[in-house]
């Protein structure tokens, strides 16, 4: 679907990204992964042909984006950082303007206008001009704009960027969505979106690819291995029994007992370190012998542990032993 080969990006004598070489395929859902000035947009940027590279190829379907961008363009639909939306237009409007901007048939717009403001929440304010919606509308509207046209590849940088909690939630399903008949790629550095709604990660740093996997073969590899929270059911005599049951079960590597999680009377909670992903077997395995399963689920800072770890940065985990040996 696409691919990237040694890719490079110079402002004067400036590298902002290279050599970056990656490949892409159909109906994927890739997270861009990185920090600040780490390169995300300017390889989005690329990518949407609304900015050249200084070396390097980057083809979409087998089409080259400096050789034929137009081509290219009507492929992809791209939703920067900054929605590209025309203020005084209707929401209708602008999404009509937005197909036949991708050279798709004025009469087409009968039928995807509708169908989209469909999809995305959008039709109540189909009539409404677009400087009257909130931010949250704002967003659906572009990417509603980015989809209309029917594109093969959807490219969303930021796509949550300044949303609320409840409006993250919404965004977040409407990304979903959208793997159902796209490739995509997702610019963020909200950790915690990128592991609910992507596939894949590629992680850059100083504009250059660093990692490439899902986010357990990251861990793996990084972490040496998943880190899992459980909470149950028991009485504190039975720790001995949970933790004999826990570490027989293969792939897990280790595994201790914690402060409880969650208040409660006979409330036990574990820290599990395994190879791969045990957490159905952990289930399981306690609920056959006897132990009423409460909470199960990877730390949530597994993810930002390997994000730091490629990006340069110190892991939370390893910053709370630094300082609680220093104490």
């Amino acid at each position: 679907m696409i691919e990237i080969q040694e890719l490079c990006k110079y402002y004067g004598q400036s590298r902002a990204i290279g050599p970056v070489s990656a490949r892409i395929e159909k109906g994927e859902v890739v997270g861009l992964l990185g920090l600040n000035g780490a390169g995300k947009t300017t390889t989005l940027r690329i990518l949407a042909c609304d900015l050249l590279p200084t070396s390097g190829t980057v083809k979409v379907q087998g089409i080259d984006v400096v050789e034929r961008p137009e081509e290219v363009r009507r492929k992809i639909g791209y939703l920067p950082d900054t929605p590209p939306l025309y203020d005084e237009m209707r929401v209708g409007e602008y999404l009509q303007f937005a197909l036949e901007l991708r050279g798709r048939p004025a009469s087409d717009g009968k039928t995807r206008v509708p169908a989209v403001a469909e999809q995305l929440g959008l039709s109540k304010v189909l009539k409404d001009p677009v400087f009257s919606l909130s931010h949250g509308y704002r967003q659906r509207v572009g990417i509603a704009q980015a989809v209309v046209h029917e594109p093969e590849l959807v490219v969303l940088d930021e796509p949550i960027s300044g949303l609320d909690p409840v409006q993250i939630v919404e965004m977040r399903a409407l990304v979903r969505q959208l793997r159902t008949n796209h490739t995509v790629i997702v610019s963020s550095h909200i950790l915690s979106e990128i592991s609910e709604t992507c596939d894949r990660l590629l992680v850059l740093r100083d504009g250059q690819v660093v990692a490439s996997g899902t986010e357990e073969e990251l861990s793996q590899s990084l972490l040496e291995g998943l880190r899992i929270e459980l909470t149950v059911r028991a009485d504190s005599g039975d720790l001995a029994r949970i933790l004999s049951v826990i570490r027989a079960i293969p792939g897990v590597s280790n595994a201790g007992a914690i402060s409880a999680l969650e208040r409660g009377a006979k409330v036990q909670s574990f820290e599990v370190k395994a190879k791969t992903d045990v957490r159905e077997q952990l289930g399981s395995s306690l609920y056959q012998a006897g132990f009423p399963l409460l909470a199960l689920a990877k730390t949530e800072s597994e993810l930002e542990d390997v994000f730091l770890k490629l990006a340069g940065g110190t892991p939370a985990s390893e910053k709370a032993a630094a300082e609680k040996g220093a104490a």
